[in-house]
């Protein structure tokens, strides 16, 4: 919390973002003991990394409850139609054989009647299972916790391009923008009321949000449909939790390029950006331009670890000028993709550790 607010620290935290199911099963092979599991804990456990000593967090689902049930649809050798978690039928490469980019058949929204259906059935805000039973419980903890608490809040453009398309989706703004507006507002006041439950109960120091909506050139919307759609329904989501309670973060997951939405976030409410796609993204750009208005986590280029010892020193070396700005958090810029060998992932942490402050343990 201190490095987010620019003030001085012993030194900043130590969090990574994971790695693909893959990485996990390549380096099980070149010494990650098999109890280490899953891709995001085994990195935790195995590193020590500092969240891996958090306490629980109160949740509530924003999201699609009940969910779609993944499943294989049909076998075709080497690849399989499936039904994802967000309701598209696609035609993908069996995970033995590698990871590919999807290839669309079908998405759960591409009628009304489509979106009637989901929203009746999907997103209703009054359905029990959004709350745990133990929700007083959590919140309660949330008020003496000695660690930053965090509650995962959603999407007003992510989830949308998912069940719709990224190409449908974007001539629904020019052909459609009143089912735009009809969706995006129900996807808010489903959170607002959900939310609710937390009001006066809780303290929140961080919201995360997921929006993956820009390439390598830009935003995948205009910066002004953006403005238009987006910036009012974050900023009552984000004035809400300051609000009721006292939420001082709310970080977005963006891969890409971000420069054209980071003033338009930081408008709504969105004052952290994660995880600063290095080969897109300018962490030093967003931080000459805005100063302690902004928190960044992310920006060590995951491609530079496949490359070895000096690859990984002219990486790390990068990063000092930015930690000596302030309001930074060092981690790899998405998931630590298979190429990366168990090897040259421990040397990076080990001196990513030196360059924080920390001592480096592993196993």
């Amino acid at each position: 919390m201190a490095v987010l607010r620019g003030e001085k620290v012993d030194r900043v935290p130590d969090f990574e973002f994971g790695a693909w199911d893959q990485t996990i099963e390549r380096w099980h092979k070149e010494g990650l003991p098999d109890k280490y599991t899953g891709s995001d804990a085994a990195m935790e456990q195995y590193f020590h990394l500092d969240n891996s000593e958090f306490g629980p967090d109160p949740w509530v689902n924003m999201g699609l409850e009940p969910g779609f049930q993944a499943r294989v649809l049909e076998d075709k050798g080497d690849r399989e139609i499936v039904l994802d978690w967000d309701g598209a039928t696609c035609e993908q490469m069996k995970s033995e054989y590698g990871a590919s980019i999807p290839k669309y058949l079908r998405f759960a929204i591409e009628t009304r009647e489509d979106w009637k259906k989901m929203r009746d059935e999907k997103l209703d805000w009054r359905n029990p299972a959004r709350i745990p039973k133990d929700l007083d419980a959590l919140c309660k903890k949330t008020l003496t916790a000695d660690y930053p608490t965090v509650l995962w809040t959603g999407s007003l453009y992510g989830w949308l391009r998912n069940w719709i398309g990224v190409e449908n989706f974007s001539m629904m703004f020019i052909e459609e923008p009143e089912w735009v507006e009809e969706m995006m507002e129900h996807i808010t006041v489903l959170a607002l009321k959900v939310l609710e439950k937390l009001a006066g109960k809780c303290k929140i120091d961080r919201m995360d949000w997921w929006e993956d909506m820009c390439y390598k050139q830009g935003s995948l919307l205009s910066p002004a449909m953006f403005k238009q759609y987006m910036v009012p329904r974050y900023k009552r989501i984000t004035d809400f939790m300051r609000r009721e309670c006292g939420c001082e973060f709310h970080r977005v997951d963006c891969d890409g390029n971000i420069h054209q939405l980071v003033p338009l976030w930081l408008e709504a409410g969105i004052n952290v950006m994660f995880p600063l796609e290095a080969a897109h993204t300018d962490a030093f750009r967003i931080s000459g331009e805005f100063g302690k208005k902004v928190g960044l986590h992310g920006f060590v280029d995951k491609i530079q670890l496949i490359h070895g010892k000096e690859t990984i020193d002219r990486e790390m070396e990068k990063l000092r000028p930015l930690l000596k700005r302030g309001n930074y958090i060092p981690l790899v810029d998405h998931r630590v993709p298979p190429d990366v060998s168990f090897e040259n992932y421990k040397y990076y942490r080990r001196k990513k550790c030196e360059l924080i402050g920390k001592e480096y343990r592993e196993g």
